[in-house]
C-alpha cells in the first residue's frame, strides 16, 4: 500500500484531516473545486456559543494547508476519474479547470480584479454581493490566485464568437477582428493571463481516500410560500452571515438587499425546507437553531434599536453551552421566539409581510418585517452519488453518504481504505465536523502503521530466511 492519501473536498473537515496527516509525516493530495479552500466556514462571520471570528479562527488553517510541504494542492479542480490497482491503490486523475490565468506567473497583486470593469453577481456573497469577472472568493483566499468566469467574460465570449464565425472576422476597415475589454491582460504586470489555457489533467497515486465533500443548502426558489427567491430582501442564513461578516459586501453593516436601509424589523424562520417531507427534507438541520441565535444575537448588536423576531417549531440546542447561548439571546439581547411556523410571506410596498401562528398564546402573528432570514435546510451536494459511485461508497435517500457503521464506525465505508468525514455524511456544526475529520486521520494514520508494521515483520522474516 501506498502511503499517501487523498483528501476530497477542502473545507474546514478537509482541512482538519489533511493537516493531521501531513504533520505526522505522510503525503497528502487534496482536491477542491472552488478556487480557493476554506468552505462555507470561510463565508461566516462569527462562529456559535463562543461568537469567535470565524477567519480567524479559519485563517491559520488554510496558510498552513497551502504552504504544507507535504500537502499537494488542486484548487478550482475535480475528479475525472478513478482506477484501483491489483494492491487495492488508487490511480487518480484530476482535472483542473481552466483559470485562463497562470499562477505559476501570477503573484496575487489584485491589479487584474481592481482593472477589471465588469461585475457579476457573486455566488460566494449568496446574491448579496457582486464580484469582478476575474475574481478571488475572498481576501483571505489561499491561494490568492485569480480565475476567469469564462461565461461572463467579454474577452473570451467575443474570441470565442470570433473564432465561431458569430461575428465577422474582420472589422469595418478589414482589419482582422479583435476581441472586446482585455483590461486584466493590459495591465497584469507579470503577463499571467492565459486566453488560450485549457483544462489540465493530472495523475496521482495514493493508498487511502477521506470523502469531505461538504454540504449546500435547500434552494430558496422550491419555497414558494416564503416568495420562491424572488423577494429581494428575504435572503437564506448564508447570505445573512455575509452582511454580517467584516469581509462581507457592507463591510459589516446590516443593510437590505432591496434599497441598502438598515432593516429595523427582522424575521428569522426556521425549518424553512427542514423536517418537511412533503415541501422540502424530512430531517433536521441540526445547526439552524444555533446559528438563528447567534444572528440574531449578532444583529442586536449591529442595530441596537432593531427587533428580532424568530419562529420556530421547537429548539434543538444540544451541545455544550448552547442552551445557554439560545437563552442569552432571549433574555438578554431581546429576541422575540414566537413557537410557530410561518405560512406564507409576500412583499407589500417597501415591507415584507409575514404571517404565522404562535402555537404558545394560540393567536395569529402578522409582522411587517424590513428583512426575513429563512434557516434553509442542509442539504447534500448535487454531485455526491457521482462521487459515491467513483469510490464505491453508497449514499441514502437524502444523498448523503452511508458509513459503514453509523454508531461504532461512523467515519468508514464500506469500500475498503475510503473514510469519510464531516457534513458530507450528514448536518453537524463545526466542532464535531472537526472532531470526525481527525476520527478520519486517525483511522488513515492507523492504517499506514500497521502497514509499516506488516512490512517490518516481513523484511525480518526475509532477513532470518536469508541468514
Amino acid at each position: 500500500m501506498i502511503e499517501r492519501a487523498l483528501v476530497v473536498g477542502a473545507g474546514i473537515a478537509g482541512i482538519q484531516a489533511a493537516l493531521d496527516i501531513a504533520n505526522s509525516g505522510y503525503e497528502v493530495v487534496m482536491v477542491e473545486r472552488e478556487p480557493s479552500i476554506g468552505g462555507h466556514m470561510a463565508q461566516l462571520s462569527e462562529t456559535f456559543p463562543t461568537l469567535d471570528c470565524s477567519q480567524c479562527i479559519l485563517t491559520p488553517r488554510t496558510v498552513e494547508t497551502g504552504k504544507h510541504e507535504n500537502i499537494r494542492l488542486y484548487t478550482y479542480s475535480e475528479i475525472d476519474a478513478i482506477e484501483r490497482d491489483e494492491n487495492g491503490d488508487f490511480n487518480v486523475r484530476i482535472r483542473r479547470k481552466a483559470a485562463y490565468v497562470d499562477w505559476d506567473l501570477c503573484t496575487g497583486c489584485g491589479v487584474c480584479q481592481e482593472k477589471c470593469p465588469f461585475k457579476v453577481e457573486s455566488i460566494f456573497e449568496r446574491g448579496v454581493g457582486t464580484r469582478k469577472v476575474i475574481y478571488t472568493l475572498s481576501p483571505q483566499a489561499v491561494p490568492n490566485k485569480p480565475v476567469i468566469d469564462a461565461a461572463n467574460c467579454r474577452y473570451l465570449q467575443s474570441k470565442w464568437d470570433i473564432e465561431a464565425g458569430r461575428v465577422p472576422a474582420v472589422d469595418a476597415k478589414g482589419n482582422p477582428a479583435k476581441p472586446k475589454c482585455g483590461a486584466c491582460e493590459k495591465f497584469c504586470p507579470t503577463g499571467a493571463i492565459q486566453w488560450d489555457q485549457t483544462d489540465t489533467f493530472y495523475e496521482e497515486k495514493v493508498g487511502v481516500v477521506i470523502l469531505a465533500t461538504g454540504y449546500d443548502l435547500f434552494p430558496q426558489s422550491r419555497l414558494t410560500e416564503y416568495g420562491g427567491g424572488k423577494i429581494e430582501d428575504v435572503i437564506d442564513g448564508l447570505a445573512f452571515e455575509r452582511l454580517l461578516a467584516a469581509s462581507g459586501p457592507t463591510a459589516g453593516k446590516v443593510l437590505r438587499p432591496s434599497d441598502g436601509k438598515p432593516p429595523l424589523e427582522v424575521v428569522f424562520v426556521q425549518c424553512s425546507g427542514s423536517r418537511d417531507p412533503e415541501h422540502g427534507v424530512p430531517y433536521c438541520s441540526k445547526i439552524c437553531c444555533m446559528y438563528t441565535a447567534k444572528q440574531a444575537i449578532l444583529y442586536k448588536h449591529r442595530l441596537p434599536q432593531g427587533q428580532a423576531y424568530v419562529f420556530y417549531i421547537d429548539v434543538r440546542a444540544g451541545g455544550k453551552g448552547y442552551e445557554e447561548f439560545v437563552n442569552r439571546a432571549m433574555e438578554e439581547d431581546g429576541v422575540i421566539y414566537l413557537r410557530g411556523k410561518v405560512s406564507k410571506l409576500f412583499r407589500e410596498g417597501d415591507k415584507v409581510i409575514v404571517k404565522g401562528v404562535d402555537t404558545l398564546s394560540n393567536r395569529t402573528v402578522e409582522i411587517a418585517a424590513d428583512l426575513v432570514v429563512l434557516a434553509t435546510a442542509v442539504i447534500p451536494r448535487p454531485t455526491n452519488p457521482q462521487v459515491a459511485a467513483l469510490f464505491g461508497v453508497p449514499c441514502d435517500e437524502n444523498g448523503f453518504y452511508i458509513a459503514a457503521n453509523e454508531e461504532l464506525d461512523p467515519v468508514l465505508s464500506i469500500a475498503p481504505r475510503v473514510f469519510m468525514a464531516g457534513t458530507a455524511l450528514g448536518p453537524k456544526d463545526i466542532p464535531e465536523t472537526v472532531a470526525q475529520a481527525s476520527g478520519a486521520a486517525a483511522k488513515v494514520l492507523s492504517l499506514f502503521q500497521k502497514n509499516r508494521h506488516a512490512q517490518s515483520q516481513a523484511q525480518g522474516v526475509l532477513e532470518v530466511v536469508g541468514d
